[in-house]
């Protein structure tokens, strides 16, 4: 068999830039690797409201690509911290396509995991003709269905002891429509109510991420800052359905880019994203390659997903798509 593929060498940014989008609005924005003769690249954090981490650079061959990364509306380095207002997909559209004319690139490979993957297929769906390729990790389709697994029922016949912490802070009648409760305390003047719900709400997530569970929750969901902008984002998004006309409209616009290559990793035990997304999305798109990681779940740290990624990041450059 085979050896795994790892990630490539931790780098610093080159460049880094705050950029105003809104007169609410700036974001933050770098760039890595060879930023002279690289083939460009977006990669496109999760949550939404999850900020980028410097991982996400070494997916990517750093003397051969051109690697921008930015913090979305509202997390990360971007201000405001945790605004939801003038924060929506069409907004994020918006702000990726403004810094790809920024920098005089006219098509880039677009990698994205989770919220990731709903982002850079939304974008591909607005300005196909600016995507080389997709690469794609826990494809997230932002329907019904799968916000009722994760947050209301499904994950929890799982990982219930993490699902009653997840739910502890909702009084039990209030609990038949969680995303709604969680909405009511993360949009609270009260900052304590905020923050109590915004660690339930993020801490879900962390310990469910890894096919270890609870045990590999990430450093990061236990800082007030992160939980704060990724909870409030995330619900924001999901009560108002992603922002989309109507529920599977993402799936929809598939049969428009099968032109474009396309690699697509999935943990078979992924709970956040269940592979009926990565499966459904397969079908609508044939083209698409699909590897489905026999040992892993959500996190894209995970060995198994590291391994497809590095491998997709570099099967882009062999089709020299650009």
């Amino acid at each position: 068999m085979s050896t795994r593929r790892d990630l490539y060498p931790a780098i610093e940014p080159s460049q880094s830039e705050l950029l105003q989008v809104s007169k609410l609005h700036t974001i933050y924005v770098e760039q890595c690797g060879n930023l002279l003769k690289g083939r460009p690249a977006i990669a496109l954090h999760g949550g939404p409201g999850g900020g980028l981490s410097p991982d996400m650079r070494r997916f990517f061959d750093p003397a051969r690509y051109r690697i921008v990364l930015m913090d979305q509306r509202g997390c990360g380095r971007s201000t405001p911290h945790a605004e939801t207002r003038e924060n929506t997909t069409w907004d994020l559209v918006a702000d990726i396509e403004r810094v790809r004319e920024r920098y005089g690139i006219e098509k880039w490979v677009v990698f994205g995991g989770s919220w990731g993957s709903t982002l850079a297929l939304a974008y591909a769906a607005k300005h196909p003709e600016r995507v080389a390729g997709l690469v794609l990790r826990g494809v997230f389709l932002l329907r019904k269905s799968e916000i009722d697994w994760f947050y209301q029922a499904g994950a929890s016949n799982i990982f219930p002891d993490a699902f009653a912490r997840y739910i502890s802070v909702i009084p039990a009648e209030e609990r038949g429509d969680l995303l709604h409760a969680f909405h009511r305390r993360l949009t609270s003047g009260d900052r304590d109510e905020r923050l109590r719900a915004a660690r339930a709400w993020a801490r879900w997530e962390g310990e469910t991420i890894s096919i270890a569970g609870p045990s590999a929750l990430p450093a990061r969901f236990n800082e007030d800052r992160f939980v704060e902008a990724f909870a409030c984002i995330e619900n924001h998004y999901f009560v108002n359905k992603g922002f989309f006309e109507h529920d599977g409209w993402l799936l929809d616009q598939t049969p428009h880019l099968r032109h474009i290559p396309a690699r697509i990793a999935h943990g078979r035990y992924d709970m956040c994203t269940p592979l009926a997304s990565a499966w459904a999305l397969k079908q609508k798109w044939p083209e698409a390659e699909l590897e489905i990681i026999p040992d892993a779940g959500h996190s894209s740290l995970e060995p198994g997903i590291v391994d497809a990624l590095v491998r997709a990041t570099d099967w882009m450059l062999a089709r020299g798509a650009w």
